[in-house]
């Protein structure tokens, strides 16, 4: 998910984090992957469960973690960047704030609220584009964390908001199927006609 326009947002109640990782360790493992955009058809793809959570594992939720911070946005899921499994970091800190990434292995949402609220979201994968999206206020998710232990978070307000736009991709839903059905062809024409354009102007040499 992106930020908003205005980088704002409050760290919710229940957003957790902890301290920020070391430096050092990130500069040796990790890097940036390119994230897809619409409308790439990998982003419609309903991601499979991940079996264990290993090296590989790390790394990847490493180079998502540095991804996302560069992008600059405030969650990724690993469909993102083209790898099909459900899996997604988030990082709902100011900017202000030291960085304080969550990941989300396998997450699930357990329990909505029946309370709603609305912000102004925007997609990685759906650059400069933003629309406000009703949700549930609260969810209880749980998931596995980077070291593979069970977890369960409680999400208010922004948090909430992030982790159902990333559940949502790893599912093959977007933020904008949230919208009305006018609203959300335009901006896919939009992007379809843009791909075009791109691939008219690429030749191989």
């Amino acid at each position: 998910m992106a930020r908003q326009r205005n980088g704002g947002g409050d760290r919710p109640e229940g957003g957790g984090g902890g301290p920020p990782q070391s430096p050092e360790r990130f500069l040796a493992l990790m890097s940036l992957r390119h994230i897809i955009t619409l409308p790439d058809p990998k982003l419609r793809l309903i991601s499979k469960p991940i079996e264990r959570v290993d090296a590989a594992l790390t790394r990847l939720i490493d180079d998502m973690i540095e991804t996302m911070h560069d992008a600059p946005g405030i969650g990724l899921a690993a469909i993102q960047i083209a790898e099909p499994i459900r899996l997604l970091v988030v990082d709902v800190a100011k900017k202000e704030e030291p960085a304080a990434p969550q990941v989300f292995v396998n997450p699930e949402i357990l329990w909505r609220t029946d309370e709603r609220s609305t912000y102004e979201e925007g997609c990685l994968s759906i650059p400069e584009y933003y629309a406000e999206v009703e949700r549930p206020a609260s969810v209880r998710v749980r998931a596995l964390d980077r070291d593979g232990k069970e977890r369960e978070v409680l999400a208010e307000g922004l948090l909430a908001t992030v982790l159902q736009h990333e559940i949502d991709h790893l599912d093959g839903v977007l933020f904008i199927d949230h919208i009305s059905k006018l609203k959300r062809d335009r901006v896919i024409k939009k992007f379809q006609k843009a791909a075009k354009r791109a691939g008219e102007g690429s030749h191989v040499l």
